[in-house]
């Protein structure tokens, strides 16, 4: 029988995985640590290792996985930017949940623009404070602006498509061009252009080590004043102290966040009885005009069960016959990989 260790677990986990498992028949051992150096011998005896976003899976936490004969890495995400490939290269396999449910990340990106464009956040806890003052919840009609779009993969293309019912116009970034983006309404054009004349920005690219940090004090002073930024996909794509500084001055008007580039230590953690320690955190979260939340544009019903089902099957076909329908290489650190879907 196959044996899985199971890191930074959660309830939600245990029950998707579990019930999704009926069919598979593998050996699960769950833990609630993350994976680690320090935690990587867990893993001892499993065949493979199921890890997610937060988990450290460098070249450190790799030796030891190799040591212990763990035979591959199943991540339950799309995201790979936590691992290092080149250090994986030739040793042990990689294999990824590439598409989920497009339409969760999409419907929650639409949702944090339209929730933080109109202060619903704010104003939803100032009437239960039975104060029903609408002074400094003044939004702007979506209709008619410009929505720029940098990453026009699946999520970055069912965003586009949810937009269509909006009269907006779509500026759109990517390497790899798509061609369904005529159909979209999307209009490709360089960065440069896309900073200075979109009124709302949204992020759907892999984080990769070239558009690390790609939204910094450079690229914000290309951008119009008062712009919306929205990011569902990683934080280590923007600079968070060039966002705080632009913020301060109004630059940005406004930044609708999912995600956070040291995220680690806090998202998916119940820290309510605790002062926050990362102070750059802390001073986001003072600002009336932005919106966090703690990475759970994934978390629908539908989108659980399908990384539920997608991991186990990479698990299954990886042992029937060595395929890696899902594998990604160390190639893809650097988004250039032929054979990945974009």
């Amino acid at each position: 029988m196959i044996k899985i260790a199971f890191f930074d677990t959660k309830p939600y986990d245990r029950l998707s995985f579990s019930a999704v498992n009926k069919a598979f028949g593998f050996d699960i051992a769950y833990h609630e640590a993350r994976l680690m150096p320090d935690t990587a011998r867990i893993a001892q005896g499993a065949d493979v290792v199921c890890a997610f976003v937060n988990d450290d899976l460098s070249a450190a936490t790799l030796n030891i996985l190799c040591e212990n004969k763990v035979k591959l890495i199943a991540l339950r995400c799309a995201g790979y930017n936590n691992i290092d490939l080149p250090a994986a290269a030739g040793r042990i396999k990689v294999v990824r949940v590439p598409e989920y449910s497009p339409f969760a990340v999409a419907e929650y990106t639409l949702s944090l623009l339209l929730c933080l464009n109109r202060c619903l956040h704010r104003a939803f806890c100032r009437v239960r404070e039975n104060n029903f003052s609408i002074n400094g919840f003044l939004g702007f009609d979506v209709h008619g602006k410009t929505v720029g779009i940098v990453g026009t993969g699946k999520i970055g293309r069912t965003f586009a498509g949810l937009l269509q019912g909006f009269g907006v116009k779509i500026l759109a970034y990517d390497p790899f061009p798509h061609p369904e983006a005529a159909k979209l309404n999307m209009q490709y054009v360089s960065l440069d252009q896309l900073y200075a004349e979109s009124d709302i920005i949204s992020l759907h690219c892999p984080l990769t080590p070239e558009n690390k940090y790609m939204i910094n004090h450079q690229s914000i002073q290309r951008m119009k004043d008062g712009v919306m930024l929205v990011n569902t996909s990683r934080g280590g794509l923007i600079h968070t102290q060039s966002l705080i500084d632009a913020l301060k001055t109004g630059k940005i008007g406004s930044a609708g966040l999912d995600v956070y580039e040291e995220e680690t230590e806090y998202f998916f953690e119940d820290l309510s009885g605790s002062a926050i320690k990362d102070d750059v955190l802390a001073r986001l979260l003072t600002f009336p005009n932005v919106l966090i939340t703690s990475h759970q544009a994934f978390f629908t019903r539908e989108a659980i069960n399908n990384i539920a089902t997608t991991t186990l099957q990479n698990i299954k076909s990886f042992w029937a016959d060595g395929s890696l329908p899902n594998g990604i290489c160390e190639k893809c650190s650097a988004g250039k990989c032929p054979s990945c879907p974009k």
